[in-house]
């Protein structure tokens, strides 16, 4: 532990000391005064943070999983510091202009980014683009997740992943899956799900996961992995649900089994979301903000709003929060390799 640096200013008499012991103790008061001036301001910083509204900037329109997940956490932030927490979309280049966004920030602790983890593990992969989020971010704690959700269109006869799978493999039989568009979660899950079952899926873009949805009820695709939109037409059963593209069931469809009970290991990828600051932010505020942040997610009428959306409050603390995006840059970056997949 460095020693406490205490700035007082006294008047005394100056000894006659020779010239050389005089030039040592003016640079050795120098060095401690400029100790005072250097380490005070960001120790005062980090004591009275937040000092002003905290902005969190996201990737993605207004009303989206993404967007109503920084609002929850943005109203329980601001009851907790005692700040307005001013939410900021910056839609486009899916979640990158948002990433560019807070990069080029102050990095006080007044400026975070909340976007699924996939700008960080699959947009690199995709896009050329300037700015890295493992070098130009800093990760602060996981907010939660979605699972996604193997649903077909009503009209098609599979009634289980086994039978999709034998459907698609017949010949001059193919099956088309929709997507929210190249390279987004959704898409991806539904490629693991091709490279589980090796059966040629045809993919179908869309723009977002509400349009892909729609067409898949609409019988004009087969089938998508959806990520959580389509709760009440399952109920309805306007759609079928075959599978959870997940490593464990869901909670909200506890009796449906996954793809790798079904058969199929490998098809698994949950929608993570979490909250990054620029780099070099003071490691005293990414503590408090991940502290804030777990409290915030215990609060049940956080967690029941999360089911609404389809979503789970599962909290990541900075490390394990690291080591997830470590994990799932590792996966989709190889997948995202190995399938040829482009961004449009």
């Amino acid at each position: 532990m460095m020693p406490t640096v205490r700035c007082v200013c006294r008047s005394h008499a100056i000894p006659a000391f020779s010239a050389p012991r005089r030039r040592l103790l003016f640079s050795l008061a120098a060095t401690g005064w400029m100790a005072c001036l250097l380490g005070a301001p960001a120790h005062a910083a980090d004591a009275t943070w937040p000092s002003k509204p905290l902005r969190i900037v996201v990737g993605f329109a207004p009303g989206g999983t993404t967007d109503v997940m920084a609002r929850l956490i943005g109203k329980a932030l601001s009851d907790q510091l005692g700040q307005p927490v001013v939410i900021d979309n910056k839609p486009g280049a899916s979640g990158n202009i948002a990433v560019a966004e807070v990069a080029r920030a102050a990095a006080d602790g007044h400026t975070f980014l909340v976007a699924p983890t996939t700008v960080e593990s699959a947009n690199p992969s995709l896009f050329k683009f300037p700015i890295l989020p493992a070098r130009d971010l800093q990760p602060v704690t996981g907010l939660g997740k979605t699972q996604m959700y193997l649903v077909t269109r009503p009209g098609l006869t599979a009634t289980d992943v086994p039978t999709l799978v034998k459907m698609g493999s017949t010949p001059g039989k193919e099956l088309s899956f929709a997507s929210a568009g190249t390279g987004t979660a959704p898409h991806l899950a539904c490629e693991l799900f091709k490279q589980a079952t090796k059966v040629n899926f045809v993919h179908a873009p869309y723009r977002g996961a509400a349009p892909a949805l729609q067409d898949v009820m609409a019988n004009q695709a087969d089938f998508v992995c959806d990520p959580g939109i389509a709760f009440q037409h399952i109920r309805s059963g306007k759609v079928k649900l075959l599978g959870i593209v997940s490593s464990k069931r869901s909670p909200f469809f506890p009796d449906v089994a996954t793809v790798a009970e079904q058969g199929y290991p490998g098809a698994d990828l949950d929608i993570w979301f979490g909250m990054w600051s620029p780099k070099n932010t003071p490691e005293t505020v990414i503590r408090r903000m991940d502290a804030a942040v777990a409290q915030a997610l215990a609060q049940p009428d956080v967690t029941r709003k999360y089911a609404d959306l389809g979503a789970e409050t599962v909290p990541l603390p900075t490390q394990a929060f690291k080591a997830k995006l470590q994990e799932e840059t590792q996966l989709l970056s190889g997948l995202i390799a190995q399938q040829k997949i482009h961004a449009d």
